[in-house]
């Protein structure tokens, strides 16, 4: 006898799977009540207000990545010697790793003062008209000049009135500007002054012997009259960086002054460039001022 599917006996459908007439979801399928529970507890938090970044102040630089930037070592060397005192920051020794501090701060390393800059040395053919300052609100200033010559921060050394011109020479490295500064041992500068009358023999030979104004020496290098030119037209080589000695020397001998042109800076002439104009030193020239 053949078995038959049907209502009853033992053809009867299995229960499993089937509840009050429904099937019953299986544990492998995608609506199995053992799946991801949606509980709190298990949900994953967003953080909704997430920390701000700390953005970093471009002002401000490591200072084992300045002095390295200086040429003075590498960054880990830097650590070395800022951990042991070698280091200053505006006057006071800083051994804290990490510290940070600004372009303009005076760093000092074994009491020398250095510069994270590239070094630069432009050398600007001033015109009349602009005011020899790095300050602003002064109207035309050579630095407008010299805007697009170097990112390095450079500054003049010494200055030429508003309605003066020639050369200025413009760095950012303190030894070659310190070379300046000294009025016995400086790099000398020649100037051609034009005055509104021929100068005297005799005041011309007591500006070269030196003289005395309020108790104070008053000395230059070299002055001469200018060959092919008239007696009104001098050669003046002085070592000071200052504009007022030449107005002192000739106001105590009663001459005005028409014009002054620097037409040289130590070995450094005019050549080749043009008034409003100005050139990066060769390394040739740049030697050979180290060494005076």
């Amino acid at each position: 006898m053949s078995r038959t599917q049907g209502t009853s006996g033992k053809g009867k459908p299995s229960g499993r799977g089937q509840q009050n007439g429904t099937s019953k979801p299986t544990s492998r399928g995608g609506n199995s009540s053992k799946g991801k529970s949606f509980a709190r507890g298990n949900a994953p938090i967003r953080n909704v207000n997430p920390p701000a970044k700390k953005i970093a102040n471009p002002d401000e630089i490591r200072l084992n990545k300045y002095v390295a930037n200086a040429g003075i070592c590498s960054r880990r060397e830097a650590d070395v010697h800022i951990a042991t005192g070698l280091v200053t920051v505006n006057g006071k020794v800083v051994t804290e790793m990490g510290y940070k501090v600004k372009l303009d701060d005076e760093v000092r390393y074994d009491g020398a003062r250095i510069n994270p800059e590239k070094k630069a040395y432009v050398l600007l053919n001033k015109p009349k008209g602009f005011a020899t300052t790095t300050s602003e609100g002064k109207g035309r200033t050579v630095m407008d000049l010299v805007a697009n010559a170097t990112s390095s921060r450079i500054k003049p050394i010494g200055r030429l009135g508003r309605n003066s011109k020639g050369l200025l020479l413009f760095t950012n490295d303190d030894v070659i500007a310190e070379k300046f500064t000294n009025s016995k041992n400086g790099i000398a500068r020649l100037f051609h002054i034009e005055l509104d009358k021929n100068l005297k023999l005799e005041d011309l030979k007591a500006i070269q012997a030196g003289f005395k104004v309020e108790g104070k020496l008053i000395s230059v290098e070299e002055i001469s009259y200018i060959d092919g030119a008239s007696k009104s037209e001098i050669g003046l080589k002085i070592k000071n960086i200052g504009n007022t000695l030449i107005r002192t020397i000739f106001d105590h001998f009663k001459y005005e002054i028409l014009s002054i042109d620097c037409v040289a800076i130590g070995h450094l002439t005019k050549k080749d460039i043009p008034r409003g104009h100005w050139k990066h030193l060769t390394e040739q020239e740049l030697n050979t001022l180290k060494m005076l």
